[in-house]
Parts: C-alpha cells; structure tokens; sequence
C-alpha cells in the first residue's frame, strides 16, 4: 500500500512495515499524545514538577529490540510497498 494509507492504518492502531525492509521484527506505530512525570532533571525544572505534556508521534521497533522515534525517509515517504504486520 502507499504511505498514506499507511498512516491511516497507523492512526486505526494497526502496525506497519515495508516489504523492502530487511530488519527482522521492524515495524511502525502510532504514540498518541499524552502527559507524563518529568524523567530528568532537565524536564523538572522546565515543568516545574509537573507533568510533561508530549505529542504524537510515530515511533519504530527496531531490529535490534528497542523503540526509537521515526520519521519517514522521502523513499519512505513514496514507496508503495507498505503493508499492515501482525
């Protein structure tokens, strides 16, 4: 599928991946936003010790088993081999 369509399965809870990817288990989600305890002094200071509100954003599963943020690369973006993943 196109990565619009991607997106819309995205924001639907569903997780996604291209066929192209060569990484094992790599797959795309969607983090509402949300608000959450400071983790750092950095972010206490900035919020006062409240909490810290964040934005949605996409994150990735990546191969090596841990969670980063992501933004599409323009390939990404255009590629028409998305597919939804269980």
């Amino acid at each position: 599928m196109k990565f619009g369509q991607a997106i819309e399965a995205l924001k639907n809870g569903e997780k996604v991946a291209r066929k192209g990817w060569n990484g094992k288990g790599m797959f795309v989600y969607y983090v509402p936003a949300a608000s959450y305890p400071p983790a750092t002094e950095v972010m206490k200071n900035a919020f006062n010790g409240e909490e810290v509100p964040y934005r949605e954003y996409l994150a990735l599963k990546t191969a090596q088993n841990d969670v980063a943020t992501w933004s599409p690369s323009t390939s990404d973006a255009l590629a028409e081999d998305w597919e939804v993943v269980e």
